[in-house]
Parts: C-alpha cells; structure tokens; sequence
C-alpha cells in the first residue's frame, strides 16, 4: 500500500543542490550540511502574511481540534507547495501540523554518497514560516530504497549505513520535529515468524534488533522529538487485523521489556468506504491496551477508500463522512491519542486514485476538501467530531 508515495513523489530528476556525504561520514562533513536558513525576513512565496490569516466564516480544523488539545495535520501531497498557493494557504487554515512526507530513503539518497534535501527543506520552510509543527516520515521502512541500496548495503556495513542516515536525517532537523515515524511497518504476521515482524531488507541484513537500534539511535540523535511506531491494518473487525492488533501490542510490549526509546504508536487508519465490520467496541478496547502500555496514539495516515462507493456524488460524499464519524467518536474518546492527521488534505493529491482507481474512472473523493479546495461532507463529519468530543 505505501507504494502511493510514487504517485506524487515519482522518479522525477534530483535538484542540483545536494549534500555530499559519505557512507560514514566524518563530524566535518556532518557539519557542511547546511541548515535551513533561519531568517524570517523571507515570506515562502506559496504564501503571503496576508493570505494566511485569511479569515474564514467557520472554525478551521486546527481550531477545533486545538479546543480539544488535539493536533490536527496532514500530509501535503506534493513536493512543492510553492506551486500550488491555493493548497499551501488551505494548509495553513485548517492544518497545525505539516508531515513531511518525502524524507524516505528514496527520495533523499540519490547515490550511496548523497543527500538531497531540496524538497523536504522547502516543506519545512513553509511549515516554520506558517507556524505549523512538523513531523518526519519515516527513518527505516522495508520499500521505497534507492536501487543502489541492494547493491551497496550489505551484511558487513548495514549498520553503520543505517546509524550514519539517521543521524545525518534528524540531526537537519533537530529541534524542529515533534515527532518522527522511525520504523515503518515492521510487523506482518502472514511472514510466519515467532516475533511475527516482517521479512524485510533491515531484518534479513541486521536481525530483529534493528528496530530497537533504529529507536536508539534517533533518541541519542535528538532526544526531544517523539519517536512513533508506525503501522497499519488494525481497525477492522477481521482475522487479519486481529492477527496485526495481537502483533502490534506484543512488539510495543517488547519494547517495554526491553527499554527501547518509543513514546507513540501511529495508526495508518486508510479506511474503507463499503467495509462495513468496524467493531466500535473492538476498536476501543485496542486503544486502550496500548494507552494501558503507557503509549500515547496518533492516527498518522487518515483517509478514506471510496473505490466501491456509489457512483452519485452526494450519495458518496455521505458514506465517506459517515466513515469518518464513526472512527473518530472512538478514537477522540481515548485520552492517549494527540494527533489526528491525514494524508492529504484535498482530493487534488491522494495516492488513492492510483492503487485504488474506481471501476468507472470517476474521481477518488476521499479527503475532506475537494480538488477545488472547497469543503465536503467528510469536512463537517470531522468537523463535528472534534465539537462533540468531551475531551
């Protein structure tokens, strides 16, 4: 599924600004990585001061949110919002967290011996200049590698490739993340395993402990961001996602036994427009068992598939809107969950009109803006989730 990211993150050509570095990179070249300049003077130009205080006639997302002390975010969509002014000034109404998307491996290590941050850095130059928090995405996932990393990485040197990226990623942005999806999907109990994680690249170079070594070392690299386990496939009332439920609570146990440095668990929750088994009660019970843990939560990756929804508009639009309310009255009833982020704000960009096209070629409408960026029903039902939660 998070074979999305190439629909609008595709092979386009490396800017010319890189940063070089070694595979182990010496302090001095660490250092050459120039910061993202921190002078206020300059106004992002996908946005003015005076287009982002633009008022509107109803409370924005963020503000409903924030009443409840929750965050509210998404993920743009695109590598540039310079580009698109009307998405970047929807952003900064609605949104109070940016996530930056495009900092996998892929899109950031061009050669084994460079870094390319032109894109990132851009996003989070918006998000400073906008006053939005930001969050990373994500450090270690078992696809979306650069193709010289199975020529390259090997038994002998995958840790030192692995430390020498995470700390090179964070330490750019040091101080400025709230929080980071460290590892990505690591579990996958269809593998067959005992620990039930999945045969990935990073298990079958370092072993299971490289989890735990990817939280340690992003905790020694910058010790105030929240570090998430990020998953997905939980929310539904099926074998599978209780296999995945089961797995997900015994790997954030392990953490607990063995003092590995996670604060958060991230729900993908793509959820699906015609499945009709989400189990409330289920549902809630789950969230507790890792509040119980001592895990604060984050729905990391909110949408909603309509691939097999009613071709008629407003008859889509509706069942849309009811998914969302139906998930979101259970999970704003957990005080361990802090964020509420979706990937993607408009219909405009989703990865979901690729990987799950509809039948008859009409437009994925998953999102609470459409194409246009004005609001839709899914709009109002979180909207009103947000009012009615006693938090």
């Amino acid at each position: 599924m998070k074979r999305r990211d190439l629909l609008y993150y595709g092979l386009s050509s490396w800017a010319a600004c890189r940063v070089q570095s070694g595979l182990l990179p010496t302090q001095a070249s660490r250092n050459a990585i120039a910061p993202i300049s921190p002078d206020t003077s300059q106004v992002h130009p996908a946005l003015s001061s005076q287009e982002s205080t633009r008022s509107h006639p109803k409370p924005t997302l963020k503000q409903r949110a924030a009443a409840k002390n929750i965050i509210y975010g998404a993920e743009c969509g695109t590598l540039s919002l310079a580009e698109e002014p009307d998405l970047a000034e929807a952003i900064a109404q609605e949104c109070a967290m940016l996530v930056i998307g495009c900092l996998k491996w892929q899109y950031l290590r061009p050669t084994p011996y460079t870094y390319d941050f032109t894109y990132a850095d851009g996003l989070a130059e918006f998000a400073r200049q906008q006053n939005l928090q930001m969050r990373g995405h994500t450090l270690v996932w078992h696809i979306e590698q650069p193709q010289w990393f199975q020529e390259i990485v090997n038994p002998q040197n995958a840790e030192r490739v692995l430390v020498e990226h995470i700390q090179t990623v964070m330490q750019r942005y040091a101080g400025r993340m709230h929080s980071w999806d460290v590892v990505n999907e690591a579990i996958q109990p269809q593998d067959g395993r005992s620990d039930q994680l999945r045969q990935s690249p990073w298990l079958n170079l370092l072993g299971s402990d490289y989890v735990d070594l990817a939280f340690h070392i992003a905790a020694d690299t910058d010790p105030d961001t929240l570090l998430v386990y990020n998953d997905y496939g939980v929310e539904y009332d099926t074998a599978d996602h209780e296999s995945r439920r089961m797995a997900t609570l015994n790997l954030l146990e392990r953490f607990k036994t063995k003092g590995t440095p996670v604060h958060a668990l991230g729900i993908q929750s793509h959820l699906v427009g015609d499945q009709s088994d989400f189990n409330p009660e289920r549902f809630r019970r789950f969230l507790g068992d890792v509040a119980s843990l001592g895990f604060k939560i984050l729905i990391t990756e909110l949408d909603v598939i309509d691939q097999k929804l009613p071709a008629n508009i407003q008859q889509r639009d509706r069942r849309v809107a009811q998914v969302y309310q139906e998930y979101l009255d259970v999970v704003l009833d957990e005080p361990a969950v802090i964020a509420i982020l979706q990937w993607g704000l408009s219909d405009r960009h989703t990865w979901i009109s690729q990987f799950f096209p509809r039948p008859d070629g009409l437009p994925s409408r998953p999102l609470p803006l459409d194409a246009e960026l004005k609001r839709k029903p899914a709009w109002s039902a979180i909207a009103q989730a947000f009012d009615r939660s006693t938090r």
